[in-house]
């Protein structure tokens, strides 16, 4: 076992993977900061599982390199890194018991008095008491914890965590949410989590890189990505979103004017990645509030009119789609406070939006609207 190296960020400097003519991860360059948890957050062939074993060493990269504070670790074996993976199948032993699969590590390295280390990481991950029993007599939460704690009584300097809640229920994966997010944060160390679920990246990461075609199409934290997002592609991966085919006219004051589909708005020159020509001008649709006419629309909103041709209850909202005079359907959540009125299916109404909650994204000439989740590229499968 290689001596631990000082910490340090995570250096990703120019990393590409290709497999024959196809690129998985292209020329990628990205800083994750030391104790931070950051998700690579992507779709299928997006390329963050290839990146992600390029820093366990599981891949080799076609160029580039991987570094951990100014040491460069790209030549390294697996077991020589200061790194250990938690993957979502959690190849536990199943001839040994919670403890022992907890130890394993320790025990490879020589370390015969493991008994108090064990006893801390099974208290972490809150298993005090399970120690004797074997994998198969715990559940899907009980065995991803196991894990957790075999990888992290190693001491590495980095955790890679490869959609290690994947196989969990709904519940279940919310709850480890939590537990994922508290166990990194008591123990301090750089956590890097890949998963294509974004409530998931979104509930614990401090930074999340949304990759798409094996290049980041944007970075930062989950606020910022979901209130402003950089591209079309971000801004419906990352949730739902209305974005209307526009024109824009330039900034005005505090202001850009676009015209969309005959009707004006105004959106604030801050919340504008592109501020003439074509764009697109995007509401989320919890942001949109529906109302019978255009006399009901509050003062200083803006909104456009359509009848609804979808309603669908899901309990803590009801899900409309408004279709447009022009033939697009947007997407609105009213939430179900009990204070607003239901809409049927074929009801004339008004959806209407704050300015400030809008924004303008880049638009590629002729390119119409895009008022439900799509991708950009097509889905590759990896070798």
């Amino acid at each position: 076992m290689a001596t631990e190296t000082p910490a340090g960020d995570l250096r990703l400097v120019g990393l590409t993977r290709r497999f024959g003519v196809f690129t998985a991860v292209d020329d990628l360059t990205l800083t994750i900061a030391q104790g931070s948890f950051f998700a690579l957050l992507g779709a299928s062939g997006s390329g963050k599982t290839t990146t992600l074993r390029m820093i366990a060493g599981l891949e080799e990269p076609t160029a580039g390199q991987v570094c951990l504070g100014d040491r460069d670790i790209t030549g390294l074996r697996p077991y020589r890194r200061p790194v250990n993976t938690v993957f979502q199948s959690y190849a536990l032993f199943p001839h040994l018991d919670v403890a022992e699969n907890v130890a394993f590590g320790l025990r490879r390295r020589g370390i015969r008095s493991v008994g108090k280390q064990v006893a801390e990481m099974l208290a972490l991950v809150q298993l005090d008491g399970y120690g004797r029993r074997r994998p198969a007599q715990l559940s899907g939460g009980q065995q991803q914890r196991v894990a957790l704690a075999r990888a992290l009584i190693n001491h590495p300097q980095v955790l890679l965590l490869d959609e290690p809640l994947g196989a969990l229920d709904l519940k279940l994966r919310r709850q480890m949410q939590l537990e994922l997010k508290r166990i990194q944060t008591e123990v301090g160390i750089t956590f890097v989590h890949v998963t294509h679920d974004q409530e998931e990246a979104m509930t614990m990461a401090d930074t999340v890189a949304v990759m798409n075609a094996g290049k980041i199409e944007q970075l930062g934290n989950p606020v910022d990505l979901y209130e402003f997002p950089a591209t079309a592609f971000v801004a419906n991966f990352l949730g739902q979103c209305n974005l209307l085919a526009a024109d824009a006219a330039g900034p005005t004051g505090d202001d850009v004017t676009v015209t969309a589909h005959g009707t004006r708005h105004s959106v604030p020159v801050g919340r504008a990645r592109a501020d003439r020509g074509p764009v697109h001008l995007g509401v989320r649709p919890e942001k949109l509030r529906l109302a019978g006419s255009a006399d009901e629309v509050p003062p200083g909103h803006q909104h456009v009119t359509g009848v609804v041709s979808d309603a669908a209850y899901v309990g803590v909202s009801t899900q409309y789609l408004v279709r447009t005079g022009w033939g697009s359907e947007l997407t609105v959540f009213a939430a179900n406070t009990g204070t607003e009125g239901r809409y049927p299916v074929g009801t004339p109404v008004v959806a209407y939006w704050l300015p400030e909650h809008a924004f303008l994204l880049p638009r590629a000439p002729g390119e119409a609207d895009r008022t439900t989740p799509v991708l950009d590229e097509p889905v590759a499968v990896l070798p």
